[in-house]
């Protein structure tokens, strides 16, 4: 046809044709799977699957921090403070006054009810709670001159070797059990044995100590722990409380190194410090028995004690607590219960697992008291029949008074762990009007700070 022309098209002319027609491609930004609208789904169905996962997580990190702050430093590289500074570095708990509460039939209550200021101003001693005990006055026996031979078998059974000394005395077992036959008048050991027994005091702290009618104290032997302030207290219990602290040469130098330095007037903030010579045992823990269960032979004029250990800070007003525990309830000695066990052979198990004492001292002190009569029984007087001793509060009564002296000569005889012997001597003894106050209460009375360092036993000079 002559109006049609042909035009033939090979096939790489059709590549080249076809190629000039293709787009570049651009390269585009990935995106998130099905866009931005399901980035928040999505991130929500990963958190409800792994919510065990990330809740885990800052428990871990919680867990770490109080392990480090808790972690203590070395003694070498704790800071000294100085007067001026001490508040500020000490422990997270110190002067924390706030109440401490339980939960009782449903419904939250303090653990202490005590008086505000101006009732505990106007409060006046009350006659003495001693009541129904057979001993209306205590005799303490002393050296006469009669002489005792040390590792005879009557003063310690299964065993030749005894800690009773020149301060002790030297009670044989026989004495012991006529001891808990109380008459009229009673004659007990109770320290203080000999002149050459130990346990010096300078003659102006006597003098002190003489003028003390209600007496909060503490001790610290081998330096052991520091010294807290007592808190809480009101301007009429100031004028109406000593507050003694007995220390060692060992706990003087180490508080002098902490900044904590004796006045000229032999006192460190509230707390007079009496400096003891000649410690008695080499064992400090039994050293520490003698101001914290013969505050009766200390302060002889005293009607009234307190006793804190020296790992916790006093944080209430003497007198308060005096109403509270003893004068409310009727009662002449208040002391906690246990937190963790009721029976003392549960208690002599957990001694030897921490290893607080030997088998053999513990097996020696059970199988007395299991003679004795003394049943594995967790309740005494509807109270548990265990006590925490590290607050006790009483009246120097007759019968209060027996009750430390027959206590203080059962951790001399066996163990120092005087947990142990506490519940045998209230069995025995059968003592009136005690007050076994709950956990809680203990923990409104004080904060406690736990021991600084361990203890060195200290080495007796031989002549």
């Amino acid at each position: 046809m002559l109006n049609s022309v042909s035009v033939s098209i090979s096939e790489d002319d059709g590549d080249v044709v076809g190629r000039t027609r293709v787009r570049p491609r651009h390269r585009r930004k990935k995106t998130w799977p099905g866009g931005r609208r399901e980035i928040l789904p999505r991130a929500a169905r990963a958190a409800i699957r792994w919510w065990p996962v990330l809740l885990f997580i800052p428990v871990i990190i919680l867990l770490f921090e109080i392990s480090r702050v808790g972690r203590k430093l070395p003694d070498d590289d704790r800071p000294n403070l100085s007067a001026s500074s001490k508040e500020e570095e000490s422990p997270r708990n110190l002067n924390r006054l706030d109440r401490m509460t339980r939960v009782v039939h449903g419904v939250r209550k303090p653990c202490l009810k005590i008086l505000n200021a101006e009732q505990i101003e106007k409060l006046e001693f009350p006659a003495s709670a001693e009541a129904d005990f057979p001993a209306k006055s205590v005799l303490y026996k002393v050296e006469t001159g009669e002489h005792h031979v040390e590792g005879n078998g009557t003063f310690l059974p299964k065993t030749e070797t005894t800690r009773f000394n020149l301060f002790t005395g030297y009670p044989t077992l026989g004495e012991r059990e006529q001891s808990f036959k109380v008459n009229e008048t009673a004659a007990v050991h109770c320290g203080f044995y000999s002149e050459r027994g130990g346990f010096k005091i300078p003659d102006a702290d006597k003098d002190y100590l003489k003028t003390c009618k209600v007496a909060v104290s503490t001790c610290a032997f081998g330096g052991g722990d520091d010294l807290y302030q007592p808190i809480g207290m009101t301007y009429a219990s100031l004028n109406k409380v000593c507050y003694v602290a007995f220390w060692d040469e060992v706990t003087l130098s180490s508080q002098k190194k902490n900044g904590k330095v004796i006045g000229e007037d032999q006192f460190i903030g509230k707390w007079r410090i009496v400096v003891v010579k000649d410690l008695p045992f080499s064992d400090q823990r039994l050293n520490g028995k003698i101001p914290k269960m013969l505050s009766h032979r200390l302060f002889p004029n005293a009607r009234f004690s307190i006793w804190v250990d020296s790992k916790s800070q006093f944080r209430r007003d003497p007198i308060g607590v005096l109403e509270a525990l003893l004068w409310r309830t009727n009662s002449v000695l208040a002391i906690s219960e246990h937190g963790a066990r009721s029976s003392l052979y549960d208690e002599a198990k957990a001694v030897i697992k921490k290893h607080k004492a030997t088998p053999e001292e513990v097996e020696i002190q059970l199988h007395q008291y299991r003679q004795d009569g003394i049943p594995d029984e967790k309740r005494l007087n509807g109270k548990k029949a265990l006590a925490e001793a590290s607050v006790i509060v009483r009246e120097h009564t007759p019968s209060t008074n027996i009750f430390m002296c027959l206590w203080f000569n059962e951790v001399v005889r066996f163990t120092s762990r005087d947990q142990l012997s506490f519940p045998y001597v209230l069995r025995r003894l059968k003592i009136p009007r005690v007050n076994m106050f709950p956990v809680c209460t203990r923990k409104d009375l004080v904060n406690s700070m736990g021991h600084t360092r361990k203890v060195k036993p200290l080495v007796k000079q031989t002549s």
